[in-house]
Formats: C-alpha cells, sequence, structure tokens
C-alpha cells in the first residue's frame, strides 16, 4: 500500500475522530453523522453491484483488493461509531449525575423548616 493512502486512512481516522468527539449534539452534529451513514450505505450497495469498479478504485489508490478497501473504510466506520458511542454515553453519565445531585438535594432533610 503506499505510504500517501496510509496517511490518508490515519488523517481520516484522526480527523473524524476529534470533529465527532468535539462534542455537542446540535443539528450539524446530527447532520453530518446522517450524511456519513448515507454515502456509507451508498458505498457499500455500490461495491456489492459493481465489485471490479471497487478493485480499480482499489488499485488507483494504491491498495490490493477492493476487499481490503472494504475493510479499511469499515475500520474507520468503527472508530467514528465508536466516537459517537463514548460521546453520547459521556453526555448521559453527566446528565445522571446532575439529575440525581438535584434529586439528592430535593430529598435532602431541611433543619430549619421543623419536622
Amino acid at each position: 500500500m503506499l505510504p500517501v493512502v496510509q496517511t490518508v486512512l490515519v488523517l481520516a481516522v484522526v480527523l473524524i475522530s476529534l470533529v465527532l468527539m468535539r462534542g455537542g449534539t446540535n443539528a450539524r452534529h446530527l447532520a453530518i453523522r446522517r450524511m456519513l451513514v448515507v454515502v456509507f450505505a451508498a458505498g457499500a450497495a455500490f461495491s456489492i453491484f459493481f465489485p471490479e469498479l471497487l478493485t480499480a478504485v482499489a488499485n488507483f489508490l494504491g491498495i490490493g483488493r477492493g476487499t481490503d478497501l472494504v475493510l479499511y473504510a469499515t475500520v474507520v466506520s468503527f472508530l467514528v461509531f465508536m466516537a459517537t458511542t463514548y460521546q453520547r454515553f459521556r453526555q448521559l453519565e453527566v446528565s445522571l449525575t446532575r439529575l440525581s445531585r438535584r434529586v439528592a438535594l430535593d430529598d435532602a432533610e431541611r433543619p430549619w423548616e421543623g419536622a
């Protein structure tokens, strides 16, 4: 595999992870995630119908087989999935902690109010 392709793959993993780990559940991040899913699904369907073209694209990029290209794309997609899942899990932990604190304060005894 060409060093250029390796560098591009590593940069893609790092950049996508940084963008998605940066935070935010706003409409922009949701749109980016949806577009990535659509692109991945279209690429997967395209590779099923035209495997020889996928091999040609892989050869153009300096990768031996189309199967290897699919593997690399799957690894990048999995890392993106892990990053977004971690971000969502972390946000849930923060929300649960805030909620737990609020409930604890609301249910705490207030000695100045009298029992």
